[in-house]
């Protein structure tokens, strides 16, 4: 155990501020903004400090440390050149309020990223402002009701989604104002044109979804989805979140899609987890366009009298949509995410379809290796598909009702039983379709070999005996915690001895 108010160093030490330079002249605070009391820092050394923020990197684990096979939050391998590259001085080193003449190298890396993204989704603008996959979604959202506002159809205050979607989309659609209608999907996880058909109308604004679906299944019939809601004078969202598992095969414009969200730390590889950083920059059809959150980088043509500083005699520079929503994010969105997104999609170029179908060959040969192993150990009977099918995508679903009802073994169980062998759990209880449901997902950047491993332990730990697996885990830095009580209890600050008394 490392506590920093541990350490006891000498009064008043620890740290240093120079004397200002001109104290004879500086305004004194009122009284009211300064403290009573000295503020309660912890009075070590660096060694000290290192030490105990080197233990404490070692309590967690990421993707560096291990297998991440968490289904829909797509954890891979994060380039090491992506970093060297957002570090360079006239990237890392540059003030959002500079003159867009001292940034045309960081703008130029903007208006590519757009252009990419609008090629490989089939969309004509993107926007690169909004820094998570659910604000992306909300401002795609609130894009598409100022285009029905615009055209006088404010009637249009309904949002279709699946009941297998992401929980985020109904959350962003009822941040907007929109009446949430939920549809339910076929008995093999796929959409159901009839329940579409069933409550689309003149109210209908939006219909989200995410293609492959949650489950890990594409759905073949999302082009006649779109001919129904557009028919009704609808638009269709796409949530990008499982964008790893199509792109350069097909996109969301061939699909029918007025708008879609990109993860840029999913599909593009900029490292994520704990809640940021991301990057969830939006693209859109023409019609959507105005209405899009600034600033936007276009080329603009060289004025007289000005230098030639660019490409083709042109300058890159921040461009405001004639009816924008109006900002989502301070500056310019998540700079970094964009340009280490950037430096993944140049390494790759049209290599990024090969990405795709080498996630969607991992989540098929660990699916069939996790079946096959069970079948060797006489556990298959534990578990069963949570979308049956013969080809999954990216990802695949599990469910353990069965372990559940015979042996009292639950999905929860299994997860912690995977902490204790050294792997991240997969995602538990997503979507809430599948009973007892697991959703995994490999990624392309794991080998044969990983995924051969991590197959014998998961199916070893359906041989643990239940009460074993109830006390799950017991290897880690923190055993089983009640969830229900921390989340409720939430402790967000150090506790002090004083506090106590």
């Amino acid at each position: 155990m490392s506590n920093l108010f541990d350490h006891k160093g000498a009064v008043g030490k620890g740290y240093s501020q120079p004397q200002p330079l001109l104290a004879a002249h500086m305004i004194a605070l009122p009284e009211s903004l300064t403290r009573k009391n000295s503020a309660r820092w912890p009075r070590l050394s660096e060694p000290e400090m290192v030490r105990h923020y080197t233990w404490l990197s070692k309590r967690n684990f990421g993707i560096d440390t291990g297998f991440y096979p968490l289904g829909s939050c797509t954890m891979k391998h994060n380039p090491r050149i992506n970093e060297v590259i957002a570090q360079l001085p006239g990237i890392a080193d540059v003030h959002p309020h500079q003159p867009e003449h001292h940034l045309q190298g960081l703008l130029s890396i903007f208006h590519e990223m757009q252009e990419m993204l609008e090629i490989c989704s089939g969309m004509d603008q993107v926007t690169l402002q909004p820094v998570a996959g659910a604000q992306g979604e909300f401002t795609a959202v609130r894009c598409i009701q100022e285009y029905f506002r615009s055209r006088g159809e404010t009637q249009r205050t309904k949002v279709i989604v699946p009941d297998s979607a992401h929980g985020t989309n109904p959350a962003s659609a009822a941040m907007a104002g929109f009446e949430i209608v939920e549809i339910p999907s076929r008995e093999d996880g796929r959409i159901d044109l009839d329940a579409i058909r069933a409550v689309v109308d003149d109210e209908t604004a939006v219909m989200m979804i995410t293609n492959p679906n949650t489950l890990g299944l594409f759905e073949p019939e999302i082009a006649q989805a779109a001919e129904i809601v557009h028919a009704a004078g609808g638009q269709m969202y796409y949530d990008g979140a499982n964008f790893n598992a199509i792109l350069g095969l097909t996109s969301p414009g061939l699909m029918g899609f007025d708008a879609v969200h990109y993860n840029l730390h999913k599909t593009f590889s900029q490292p994520h987890g704990g809640g940021g950083p991301g990057s969830g920059p939006i693209g859109v059809k023409n019609h959507l366009a105005e209405f899009l959150p600034g600033p936007i980088v276009k080329k603009r043509p060289i004025k007289a009298g000005e230098e030639a500083h660019a490409i083709e005699d042109l300058w890159f520079g921040w461009f405001q949509p004639e009816r924008s929503i109006g900002k989502v994010q301070q500056w310019h969105g998540n700079a970094g995410a964009v340009v280490r997104s950037w430096a993944f999609y140049r390494r790759f170029g049209k290599e990024l379809r090969t990405m795709s179908q080498h996630a969607v060959l991992n989540a098929n040969y660990l699916r069939h290796a996790i079946f096959r192993e069970a079948k060797k150990a006489g556990v298959d009977d534990m578990f069963c598909d949570g979308a049956p099918t013969t080809v999954a995508k990216h990802e695949f679903t599990l469910s353990l009702q069965p372990a559940k009802e015979k042996y009292g073994i639950s999905a929860m169980d299994v997860a912690k039983g995977l902490l204790d062998k050294g792997y991240m759990a997969p995602t538990v209880y997503f979507p809430l379709v599948v009973p007892e449901c697991m959703m995994i997902e490999p990624t392309e950047t794991e080998s044969k070999e990983v995924l051969d491993e991590f197959a014998k332990n998961f199916v070893e730990v359906l041989q643990i005996d239940a009460e074993t697996l109830h006390a799950a885990p017991t290897t880690t830095p923190v055993r089983r915690v009640d969830e229900v009580y921390a989340a409720r209890n939430l402790c967000l600050r150090h506790s002090f001895e004083e506090d106590e008394q």
